[in-house]
């Protein structure tokens, strides 16, 4: 495996497009998008073969449209990987404001974590962009390293009452963020709505090697141990269909069960040990091609053994989309 590459990197630009769809699953979003300058990012083709790129949104928010009530346009832009540093507090906070929906909960301190921990986690940004707005996050905190920190000890409050009416599945998330926590990594992953996902696979790639050089090239031998992972658990977002036994008994219905809102996930979920669902508090009007779904918070847990198959998984994915 190549060693960890110096940052920063870049990919070559891809286009976003926005449809009908798109545009609707983007109002319904909880992850809101850093504001952006008004003109348009220029392409241009980079030199380097390795690293990451994005494509900002419009300048416009989340959920708004052109004057004319439908923007199909395209932008495109050059995104590079960087390690989290702490001039990027406030727009990790921003990717993560409704990670764990509307509850209280310490939430700066959850982000100072992530910034603390610069060998394994990367953000993403748009290549010279003065603002510097975080347009992806991808890290993996140990859950027994940070068991002592605020933020840590209310998600997994959270968690186990989420999970308490899920027979079986409660008990063992206890044994997970308890007994084995030393082994287990949260994975968090949290970007914009539109993120190309040709994006993806490189995004994971990054995430995975660092776990893996990590636990050669820590310091310390409690470092290294500390990312030896063999669970992952990780917190999502899906869309659940609102009367699924109605559905099942109409032949005719090409509505899916579930709408994942990150493509990714619908893999984790396939290869998960357990899963539950839960809802969400936050439930915004739906648009009309979501009408029969409800939002959902979606708590997976995946053994590490299976991380080979999501990666490979994942590029098959995308590259037949």
């Amino acid at each position: 495996m190549p060693r960890r590459p110096r940052r920063h990197q870049r990919l070559k630009s891809w286009p976003i497009t926005f449809s009908p769809f798109g545009r609707a699953l983007a109002r319904m979003g909880s992850v809101s998008k850093p504001k952006r300058h008004s003109e348009s990012i220029e392409n241009h083709t980079p030199s380097s073969s390795n690293g990451f790129v994005k494509h900002p949104l419009d300048e416009k928010p989340e959920g708004s449209e052109s004057s004319d009530g439908e923007f199909d346009g395209v932008v495109q832009a050059d995104f590079a990987f960087f390690d989290p540093k702490p001039n990027d507090f406030h727009g990790v906070k921003t990717l993560l404001q409704t990670y764990l929906d509307v509850e209280e909960w310490d939430l700066s301190g959850f982000v100072d974590l992530i910034l603390e921990q610069t060998t394994v986690g990367t953000v993403v940004k748009v290549e010279d962009d003065e603002d510097e707005g975080i347009f992806a996050l991808a890290t993996a905190l140990n859950l027994s390293r940070y068991r002592e920190q605020k933020c840590i000890i209310q998600l997994k409050d959270l968690f186990l009452a989420k999970a308490s009416q899920e027979k079986g599945v409660a008990d063992q998330l206890r044994v997970l963020l308890g007994e084995q926590a030393h082994n287990v990594g949260l994975l968090v992953s949290q970007r914009v709505v539109n993120l190309p996902p040709q994006l993806l696979p490189p995004l994971y790639d990054s995430l995975f090697n660092e776990v893996s050089w990590a636990t050669e090239d820590e310091p310390t031998e409690e470092l290294r141990n500390s990312f030896r992972f063999k669970h992952y658990v990780m917190l999502s977002k899906i869309y659940k269909h609102k009367n699924p036994e109605q559905k099942r008994k109409r032949s005719d219905d090409s509505e899916e069960a579930i709408v994942y809102v990150k493509p990714e996930d619908e893999i984790f979920h396939k290869l998960s040990s357990w899963s539950f669902c839960f809802p969400l508090r936050t439930q915004q009007p739906a648009p009309h091609e979501m009408k029969n779904y409800r939002s959902m918070g979606l708590i997976m847990a995946v053994e590490a053994d299976k991380i080979p198959t999501f990666r490979q998984e994942l590029g098959s994915l995308i590259n037949e989309s």
